[in-house]
């Protein structure tokens, strides 16, 4: 299109038009060199990264569809393979506020060796057993507001609120009876005309859980940071961080264990708890994006982790909620 207003102005302007018809053509590469340098910046709410989200919401009437799959490998112990499956509709409400509906499918494959890294392992059947499952795991509903644009206002700022509803543990596949809450918000900066992207973003998931005997009430935060840059026409690529951790105390037959602090997220009883587990990743991305679709790719591999003394947590790393590293692939389609 801007080969043609180029050539159009030159050819309307002159007197002479074979020359400028040669000029204008001269001017040809130019034009599209100059227009592939100037293409614009991911757009809508495409993933950059794995964890990682931007502050844009879609634009008005556009629907997306997302697909995605986080595979997470490695426990320090035996043999573990988890496939978080997501599949996701967003639809523009308006320029501001969108609406998601995402649901969950959870393939486990695994078999632990150690008798201490639960739930597995008793899930499996213990030594030797294994288990292999591919299980509906649930569904999420949220909303976000994009309250300042990364284009035009000096940051971008947006606030997420969204409604989960699980039935299987993404941990072993067992059968639970959790609801949460997620609060999130989005923040990001661009710089250099765009072509680079910083994003933090702090959530925090207020999480009821039931199973036979035990009630929690956790609190987790998860904190993702990503930066991405793009080095050519449709492609960029990135680094990312991922920091994930629970509060908690677990009621188990209507008895907390006394030395964990318990957590508690009532409205005339708010406290924190204990923190159980931590685990901090970090990984490389790559994100392509033609114009009616895009895909992303990314590994994070877990570079530090802990928890309490209740925790599977060895060599400076967590094992019983964490893994080795988590392989993400993500693919959208705008209709």
């Amino acid at each position: 299109m801007r080969v043609i207003r180029i050539y159009t102005r030159l050819h309307n302007n002159t007197t002479d038009g074979p020359t400028l018809m040669i000029n204008a053509r001269a001017l040809m590469p130019l034009a599209v060199a100059v227009g592939m340098l100037s293409a614009p910046p991911a757009i809508a709410d495409e993933y950059l990264w794995i964890y990682a989200r931007g502050s844009d919401t879609m634009p008005k009437g556009a629907l997306e569809t997302k697909l995605s799959d986080v595979y997470r490998r490695g426990k320090d112990s035996g043999d573990y393979g988890f496939h978080d499956l997501r599949a996701e509709l967003e639809y523009g409400i308006t320029d501001r506020l969108s609406m998601a509906a995402e649901v969950m499918i959870f393939k486990h494959d695994y078999s632990v060796d150690d008798p201490d890294l639960q739930p597995m392992f008793d899930t499996q059947g213990g030594a030797g057993g294994r288990f292999s499952d591919t299980q509906y795991g649930g569904f999420e509903l949220s909303l976000k507001y994009n309250v300042l644009s990364a284009y035009k206002d000096l940051l971008g700022l947006a606030f997420g609120l969204g409604y989960e509803r699980r039935d299987r543990y993404r941990l072993d596949g067992a059968e639970i009876d959790q609801d949460s809450f997620v609060f999130t918000t989005y923040l990001q900066k661009n710089f250099l005309d765009d072509t680079l992207t910083v994003v933090v973003v702090p959530k925090l998931e207020f999480e009821r859980r039931k199973s036979p005997g035990v009630l929690e009430e956790e609190i987790a935060l998860d904190l993702s940071a990503g930066v991405s840059y793009r080095i050519a026409p449709r492609w960029f690529v990135g680094l990312e961080f991922r920091h994930q951790s629970d509060y908690l105390n677990p009621q188990e037959d209507g008895v907390f264990n006394p030395e964990l602090e318990r957590s508690s997220f009532d409205l005339s009883d708010f406290r924190i708890g204990s923190q159980h587990q931590r685990g901090n990743y970090l990984g490389p991305t790559v994100h392509y994006a033609a114009r009616h679709w895009w895909t992303t790719a990314g590994a994070l591999w877990q570079i530090r982790g802990g928890g309490s003394p209740f925790s599977f947590s060895r060599n400076n790393r967590n094992w019983d909620e964490h893994e080795r590293v988590h392989l993400g692939l993500a693919v959208g389609y705008e209709f």
